[in-house]
């Protein structure tokens, strides 16, 4: 057996379930359909360990550890078990917003309680089997021996029997906005999570985790060979985690899929997450929006006051004119605020510039029926933040602001040293969602940390950043059609993200001479968008969020015949599914609310042609396909703004052809006839 550090280290071989150990002392737990099994083993020594199988496919981890280091506290690594129980799920529960309404928890449980086998400490392992992959996560439960513990290290292993292809960003402690590589696993050092793989043998799997409460995250460090082993994000003093019995980590889940797009449409995070914590989720509404944002990255306007401030009163209500009439749900306006740049101050966050008149422009969005999204940067001043975040949700509420984007642009961690992905960040994040939630505002976050499906328990978390989103076109080498077709097999299958997509003015090399830096120097560089205005539009669709921004500046969407799929697009959507995919090439996606199917494809910088089966329209009914493609001789470099739209009768025996430019995609529109 593997050279074991800490608490535990769990096997799972057999494909076997019974609820009593078989007499070699293995425990094991199939999903639903007897696909996958995790196992537990205890030899005589009283170490354990587990592995994970599929049926048809063999090892999908090996023999692979899990265990704790403590700070004051010996090591656990010498168990017996004092029982097991297990328990089959199968239930259905609604969300009040999101890609699907209506979720099926099927899973099979395998709880086993262990004591230490020279002493009383307790712990038991929580394993759940589904479909589409598994999840464990420890619980220590209430006892004399413990009671404050410091944790100084988890030692829960992924140990994978071949080596793989991967798709990873590197372990960042602050931000996850860096460029997904694609490479064998073996050359995986440190990396943040989601991690996702595939097989020789073609399973897609990817590891992140589920639920991340008052706990430090969880990164990926590589120890040996194809071997992957938990690194907690560390508090500044050094410690990962400080908790008092009783507790639950985390739950640590290991997605799994035939394909690509199985993966994408597995459901596994947000069913390990607790249930609904909100009586009443009647004022979270999904919805596009827009705003003065993109301007300020181009460089052709400012956050803070100054000849070329663009958060001013007059630009406001041209956007709030311009939303009204295009039935975009919200507006956003950075830099409307007296302290930009003060951060710590009241000014930073509640003290409009002299420009911008925000009674006025609160009073003239409320009468036109389009909602404010808040902005609030804190550069990482937690303390300054909290000081001040009551009230400035009180003086929202007052307004009619039930939206709120909080940015924490902090890049070395939080001014108090903490990290963003630590136990202090976590708890600080959480902390402004449930206030937020007391004063009936959503939350889109910012420098957020990861996604771990907690907006099932808290749906006003709507959607967050976390990886490079659409501004790093802006003023640097951008993002890559590939990159975009990693996100969602990658970043997205933890939740929802503000990507921020729908760039029109694809080249604005036009304003050169115009674009200004961040420090005021003028802005040099040849910056772009890296996709087609058709995949600008199909993006929409394939990067999900809750909050969708049409990201350009308004003058580019005025009189834009291409805008009219964006007035059309709802962003609460009754059932979703990625028809086909492969990760970093291409992708289709289907999104349908009540009679209407929004229709997202993309490819990387190869040209194809896609075929897209209606067989999921309602039988021997006649409706109406509009196409937003690319035309043929569109390309992302030399040609990206050319487009045509098409209105065609479809049914569910028809078969549309998505040909796709290089870095080009199709956005389809479905309606009734």
């Amino acid at each position: 057996m593997k050279n074991i550090f800490a608490v535990l280290s769990v096997f799972v071989i057999a494909a076997c379930s019974q609820n009593a150990p078989s007499k070699s002392g293995q425990l094991s737990v199939a999903s639903p359909d007897k696909t996958l099994t995790l196992e537990f083993v205890v030899n005589k020594k009283g170490e354990i360990g587990y592995q994970v199988l599929h049926q048809t496919k063999g090892m999908v981890i090996d023999t692979s550890a899990l265990g704790f280091a403590f700070k004051n506290m010996p090591t656990l690594d010498r168990f017996e078990v004092l029982t097991t129980k297990q328990n089959s799920v199968l239930t259905e529960w609604t969300s009040p917003w999101g890609q699907n309404k209506q979720h099926q928890d099927s899973h099979n449980e395998l709880l086993v309680k262990f004591k230490e086998k020279d002493g009383g400490r307790l712990l038991n392992v929580r394993v759940r089997a589904f479909n589409d992959g598994v999840g464990f996560r420890y619980e220590f439960p209430q006892q004399d021996s413990m009671n404050d513990v410091v944790i100084m290290d988890e030692k829960t292993q992924f140990i994978l029997p071949t080596e793989q292809q991967a798709w990873w960003i590197e372990a960042n402690y602050d931000s996850y906005e860096k460029p997904y590589q694609h490479t064998p696993l073996s050359q995986v050092k440190h990396a943040n999570t989601p991690l996702t793989m595939v097989a020789p043998n073609g399973l897609h799997i990817s590891i992140h985790e589920a639920a991340l409460t008052d706990y430090s995250s969880m990164t990926l460090i590589s120890k040996t060979k194809n071997t992957l082993e938990a690194e907690l994000v560390p508090w500044a003093n050094g410690e990962k985690v400080v908790k008092t019995v009783p507790f639950n980590t985390p739950w640590r889940t290991i997605q799994i899929s035939d394909n690509a797009a199985g993966l994408a449409n597995s459901d596994l995070i947000l069913n390990l997450n607790e249930p609904n914590q909100l009586a009443d989720t009647s004022w979270i509404k999904p919805m596009t929006y827009m705003g003065i944002w993109w301007e300020i990255h181009l460089g052709v306007g400012t956050w803070n006051m100054g000849e070329r401030h663009a958060a001013t009163t007059e630009r406001a209500i041209k956007y709030i004119d311009f939303a009204v009439e295009n039935n975009v749900g919200g507006v956003l306006f950075e830099g409307w605020n007296k302290g930009w740049g003060q951060w710590g101050k009241r000014e930073a966050y509640v003290v409009p510039a002299d420009d911008f008149d925000l009674q006025k422009v609160a009073d003239y969005a409320r009468e036109k029926g389009v909602k404010i999204i808040g902005h609030n940067e804190t550069e990482g001043r937690i303390e300054a933040y909290e000081s001040h975040v009551e009230e400035i949700f009180k003086i929202y509420t007052d307004l009619g602001i039930n939206t709120v984007k909080t940015g924490y642009v902090a890049e070395k961690g939080f001014i108090n040293g903490e990290h963003h992905q630590g136990q202090y960040g976590v708890n600080h994040y959480r902390k402004i969602v449930k206030l937020a939630a007391q004063y009936k505002i959503m939350i889109n976050a910012h420098e957020p940390i990861k996604d771990t499906g907690i907006r099932r328990t808290w749906p006003n978390m709507m959607t967050r950043e976390g990886a490079k989103g659409g501004e790093w076109n802006a003023w640097s080498e951008g993002n890559s059609a590939e990159y975009l077709l990693t996100l969602p097999f990658t970043r997205l299958l933890a939740g929802p993200m503000d990507y921020t997509p729908g760039i029109f003015d694809i080249d604005y090399s036009h304003f050169e001479g115009k674009r200004y830096n961040w420090a005021g120097e003028p802005q040099t560089g040849d910056y772009r968008v890296h996709t087609t205005l058709a995949r600008q539009l199909a993006d929409m669709v394939i990067l999900y969020s809750p909050l969708q921004m049409a990201s350009d500046a308004v003058e580019n969407y005025e009189d834009h015949p291409a805008f009219t799929f964006i007035r059309d697009l709802k962003m609460d959507f009754e059932s979703s599914f990625v028809v086909d995919a492969k990760i970093g090439e291409y992708i289709t996606v289907v999104r349908q609310t009540g009679n209407e199917w929004f229709i997202g494809s993309g490819t990387n910088n190869t040209a194809r042609t896609l075929r897209l089966t209606l067989d999921f329209l309602p039988k021997s009914q006649t409706f109406i396909a509009e196409i937003y493609r690319d035309d043929t001789d569109t390309h992302f470099e030399t040609n990206p703004e050319s487009y045509k739209i098409e209105k065609i009768e479809v049914t569910s025996t028809d078969e549309l052809p998505l040909i796709l430019a290089p870095g080009g995609g199709q956005a389809i529109r479905i309606s009734a006839k």
